[in-house]
């Protein structure tokens, strides 16, 4: 059953995103059938004086299987095909006049044609050039037997037929060029995707190192110094401080390495202290002065440096947004602490609300982001607990909202 369904052929131009295109095929079959079948039995007995029954056998074995070129055209030229050429003996049997065509009659060369269309649209080269080449040899060889002379005009269903044959493979070929190029570019974008991804989390990982590290550099020095500071310490109290403070040193060293392999040569700007919630109003008064009035909410709050960090990251991108894609647009920033529910702890809340710029007609100084502003935002929100939303207004502004926990409970 499997094999059955997997082998069953498409129809041409299936993959159309149109209907009308993916309807097209059938349309134009299924009139070549009924426009090619009653003309061959009149054509055949009226002007070639060939059998009634004769003419009606192979108008319907020559027009009828067209219907299927659609789905099967290889196996349909194969029954037309021997059709025609058993046609064309068959008016040796009769007298016709000169002026008529042969071997090949008018109608019989526009089925033809048609049949080829469909052949170059679903055959690979090879099997093209094989088809023309029986074509050719098919219709030379009759040229031998012509009984009023052979002359240019009876080449008509070879040319017409390669003619149809290159044109097929050319569209064919062109659609197949074009699918690759789509299916190549979805591939890129999501790599492109993946590795703008990759890339804010290591640079976010870097970030939070520095944190990290400097809290282990306090438990180091306080259990180094704690039989120091304090008396009367036992001998088993001091060595667990020792172990503390070689566990804390031996950390430090790891997290050193893991930061070797995550920053690179571009990365040393990034050696400098972390800024957290204090530098906010520095990054504000300097999108101020690029031209963009913005009004500044502060919030003097003791926070965890990872989210002081976090709500720093956010601001600067979500203002930096501004500038790229709105310049000169009128923003707000607001910081906040909230504890609307006694069960969930204390939340930071960031609100960057930008409006429209002030002249829409003019372009924005980048046409296209470079794609990391949303993806660092949700990836330094993801890893601190919170929640982000952002999107554009209905003025035509835009809005970047996020909740950052502050207690130790809401990391976990």
């Amino acid at each position: 059953m499997t094999s059955a369904k997997e082998e069953r052929p498409r129809a041409l131009l299936a993959d159309a995103s149109r209907p009308w295109v993916r309807l097209l095929p059938w349309a134009v079959a299924f009139v070549l059938c009924v426009a090619l079948l009653p003309t061959t039995i009149v054509v055949l007995t009226a002007d070639y004086g060939l059998n009634g029954g004769v003419a009606a056998g192979l108008a319907v074995v020559q027009a009828a299987p067209l219907l299927l070129s659609v789905v099967r055209p290889l196996q349909v030229w194969c029954v037309v095909f021997v059709a025609d050429v058993a046609g064309a003996l068959a008016l040796l049997t009769v007298d016709f006049q000169e002026r008529l065509l042969w071997p090949f009659p008018p109608m019989e060369i526009v089925g033809y044609v048609g049949l080829c269309l469909a052949l170059g649209l679903r055959e690979r080269r090879r099997t093209l050039a094989w088809v023309w080449s029986a074509t050719a040899v098919a219709n030379v060889a009759l040229g031998f037997a012509a009984p009023h002379g052979f002359g240019a005009k009876g080449l008509l269903f070879t040319i017409l037929g390669g003619v149809a044959l290159l044109l097929g493979g050319v569209l064919r070929e062109r659609t197949e060029v074009q699918r690759r190029l789509a299916e190549q570019e979805t591939i890129s974008e999501a790599e492109r995707s993946r590795r703008t991804l990759l890339e804010e989390r290591a640079r976010i990982a870097r970030e939070l190192h520095d944190v990290v590290a400097h809290h282990m550099s306090v438990i180091t020095v306080q259990a180094d110094t704690a039989e120091y500071r304090l008396d009367k310490l036992s001998p088993d109290v001091r060595e667990e401080f020792t172990s503390i403070a070689a566990t804390a040193r031996e950390s430090l060293g790891e997290m050193r390495r893991l930061l070797g392999v995550l920053r690179n040569e571009e990365a040393r700007g990034e050696l400098v202290p972390q800024p957290g919630l204090a530098q906010i109003g520095q990054l504000v008064e300097a999108t101020a002065r690029a031209g963009g009035p913005v009004e500044f909410t502060p919030c003097d709050v003791d926070v965890p440096e990872a989210v002081g960090l976090s709500a720093y990251r956010i601001v600067q991108e979500a203002l930096a947004n501004v500038v790229r894609h709105a310049p000169g647009a009128h923003t707000r920033v607001s910081l906040s602490v909230s504890k609307n529910d006694p069960r969930d702890g204390a939340q930071l809340t960031l609100l960057i609300v930008n409006g429209p710029p002030p002249q829409p007609s003019a372009e924005p100084l980048e046409a296209s982001g470079t794609g990391h502003g949303l993806v660092g935002m949700r990836e330094r929100v993801r890893i601190i607990g919170g929640t982000l939303d952002a999107g554009p207004l209905p003025d035509g502004g835009f809005r970047v909202a996020a909740l950052l926990p502050l207690t130790e409970k809401d990391f976990t």
